[in-house]
């Protein structure tokens, strides 16, 4: 017997579902805090399964999609920190395209099961990102930014040179992109590196860190997390070894060591 898959639902932190198509602050949503274990139909249903008003339908995702839980997360009305639902669709689902989709299913009814952790929301290895952006990473660029003011001629040269093989190998424009898209977590990358810069940049200003060194440090900050985030998959030969090792900061020879290794 076919075990039934998770369905997963992400809301904004007061527990409303965010909009379907397009940026907007008023619309009727629900609110999943007031129906745990109940079945909840959706109050401004759409035309089956595209609709470009703003909540036409309830968008849910599954284990093997929910890297793509936050998808159009820049339109939404407020942004992190937000909330993860698991659901389970009911009556007639459907996807955009028209044709079964294993990934992403839309729904006019769901039955709310309870809320489950929100780092899942950074897909298969979410709890390792979740940990490096709230835990590790202020620590992490506080002693960044103590290197740059201890040795700032040293540690800017070893931060270009750096930059410089990011470039050359197309680490982040290709193979982080590429890599993310393929494995459905394009959304979980980008709202990862988005939190990751903001948390270095933040502890670097607090500390007094110059600006070209709050930059670099953020900088390091997105790229140590995008390394975390598809550390699964950039382990085939020693190629691609060296470009998640390069994300991870490998070069930069600072007294903290890499982190994100498991």
């Amino acid at each position: 017997m076919t075990k039934a898959p998770i369905h997963y639902m992400v809301t904004m932190l007061d527990g409303t579902v965010p909009p379907t198509a397009g940026p907007s602050n008023r619309y009727a949503t629900v609110n999943l805090t007031e129906h745990v274990g109940e079945v909840v139909d959706h109050p401004t249903p759409g035309r089956p399964w595209y609709d470009d008003s703003a909540f036409s339908y309830f968008r849910t995702y599954t284990q093997r999609g929910i890297g793509q839980v936050l998808e159009r997360h820049s339109q939404w009305p407020a942004g992190w920190p937000l909330r993860l639902w698991i659901v389970e669709p009911l009556g007639e689902t459907g996807s955009w395209g028209g044709r079964p989709n294993p990934y992403c299913v839309l729904t006019h009814r769901v039955k709310i099961v309870e809320e489950t952790e929100v780092w899942r929301v950074f897909g298969p290895r979410g709890r390792q990102v979740f940990d490096l952006i709230d835990r590790q990473l202020p620590d992490l660029a506080r002693q960044w930014a103590d290197e740059w003011q201890t040795d700032p001629d040293g540690t800017r040269q070893r931060y270009d040179a750096w930059s410089e093989r990011l470039s050359d190998t197309h680490a982040l424009c290709c193979w982080v992109r590429n890599k993310a898209i393929n494995s459905r977590r394009e959304a979980a990358k980008d709202v990862a590196q988005e939190l990751a810069w903001t948390a270095a940049e933040q502890a670097a200003l607090a500390v007094g860190a110059a600006k070209d060194a709050v930059t670099a440090i953020s900088s390091r900050a997105s790229c140590l997390t995008a390394g975390q985030l598809l550390h699964d998959l950039l382990c085939r030969g020693n190629y691609q070894k060296s470009i998640r090792a390069l994300l991870l900061g490998a070069g930069l020879d600072t007294k903290v060591p890499a982190l994100a290794n498991a």
